[in-house]
């Protein structure tokens, strides 16, 4: 089961990376809308551009970012079925026996004495 744990937490990390990387890479369809606009163009299409023509960095995008979250789904689903959950002490032996407290019935300084 650690080997899958350990499977899943590396293709998490490799997509997060690539959605990071990807979305980096990609141009802005806001960089173009002044120019658009300057250009005397009125139609909606010129101004945001076709929605159907997505180029290879948006589909690799939108794939890096499935896989990144189906890992995010099954390292919830694992966690939450699995029994031990966080850091368990239970079974830790110790080396050492703590030092006993030392009973002095003497105060550590004497007291003042008041005078009449």
């Amino acid at each position: 089961m650690e080997a899958f744990k350990t499977l899943i937490w590396i293709i998490n990390i490799i997509s997060a990376l690539a959605v990071i990387v990807l979305v980096l890479l990609q141009h802005g369809k806001g960089a173009d809308a002044g120019a658009t606009f300057g250009s005397g163009s009125g139609s909606a299409q010129g101004v945001f551009g076709s929605a159907g023509n997505a180029n290879f960095l948006s589909r690799s995008t939108a794939v890096a970012a499935t896989f990144f979250f189906a890992t995010c789904m099954a390292m919830v689903y694992i966690h939450t079925h699995t029994t031990k959950h966080g850091l368990d002490f239970s079974n830790i032996q110790q080396t050492q026996q703590a030092p006993k407290p030392v009973n002095n019935t003497e105060p550590s300084a004497p007291v003042p004495q008041q005078q009449k």
